[in-house]
């Protein structure tokens, strides 16, 4: 099996990485040799700290130019990286549509836009897929594997196991929608979190710590429907009861992000969100992420 990835951005990187790390062999593909390559030893390094083995002798990740590559033969899949740029990606695919063999599925990572939209009109379109990977890419098991409007929901299928076959852990999302699958979740519980935060009702930092140490700690032996069905769904109604009518159902962004943004305040990028960061504790706090992730990887 040979995947070959487009795009040498962070989550580019980060497939090939993870890819080394299983000993696939990888085709990188960019539109700058150098940059191409440079994401090339840092996808090596970033698997030697993932499996002692993932040394520089390790399965051969070929570089190449997007626009001139032409060497399909033995690609299980093709996955598309580009930045989240709607025509960039439309583009893109098209070309793909007339240059990669029929029979070689093609996905695109894009968390913003649906395959529908990407490969609306093309004449292989069926074989397109959102292929959605999480950040570190490397690291986070779940690919989500969205049918478009007209892909082949037997191939989507084949393309799950190809995933798995990858060490990845497939979800067909059987249609496609905004955010998906694991964003829509994702942003139903931060919809309420910053609803919370703007009332007063809690910290930045309680909340975190309320996630963290309570039903997310839980989430990584069980999801959210098993852990039900472990504590009863009988619980769970009459709680569902007294909660749901007292949820946040805006259909707007709360205004403390909405107010953030507005003042630069975005994060580790700007030095300040809700939390202030220096080069110190970013970098401290990142460290910390990644080895927690990594073991909650091996419980995974």
């Amino acid at each position: 099996m040979k995947v070959i990835v487009i795009g040498t951005g962070i989550m580019g990187t980060g497939i090939v990485a993870g890819l080394i790390a299983q000993r696939i062999p990888a085709v990188l593909l960019g539109r700058d040799p150098g940059r191409c390559a440079g994401a090339v030893r840092n996808a090596r390094q970033i698997a030697a700290g993932l499996v002692a083995d993932a040394k520089a002798d390790g399965p051969p990740v070929e570089c190449g130019l997007i626009e001139s590559w032409n060497a399909w033969t033995g690609a299980a899949i093709v996955i598309e990286n580009l930045a989240e740029d709607l025509a960039l990606k439309q583009t893109l695919f098209r070309d793909l549509d007339t240059r990669v063999p029929a029979d070689i599925p093609i996905g695109s990572n894009s968390s913003s836009y649906g395959i529908s939209k990407i490969a609306a009109g093309l004449a292989t379109r069926r074989r397109m897929f959102g292929a959605h990977y999480f950040m570190p890419a490397e690291i986070v098991p779940l690919v989500e594997v969205v049918l478009g409007a007209d892909s082949d929901p037997v191939l989507g299928g084949r393309v799950c196991e190809l995933f798995a076959a990858m060490n990845k852990k497939p979800v067909l999302v059987k249609k496609d929608i905004a955010g998906f699958l694991a964003n829509r979740m994702q942003h139903a519980l931060m919809r309420e979190a910053l609803s919370l935060i703007d009332a007063g009702i809690a910290s930045p930092e309680d909340v975190d710590l309320a996630v963290r140490c309570s039903f997310g700690f839980r989430f990584a032996a069980a999801g959210p429907i098993l852990q039900k069905e472990i504590s009863g769904w009988d619980t769970t109604l009459r709680a569902g009861t007294e909660i749901y009518p007292t949820l946040s159902n805006t259909a707007t962004v709360p205004a403390c992000l909405v107010n953030n943004v507005a003042q630069g305040k975005i994060g580790m990028k700007s030095g300040v969100g809700f939390l202030k960061w220096t080069p110190e504790t970013i970098n401290a706090a990142k460290a910390e992420y990644e080895r927690k992730l990594k073991a909650a990887f091996t419980l995974l």
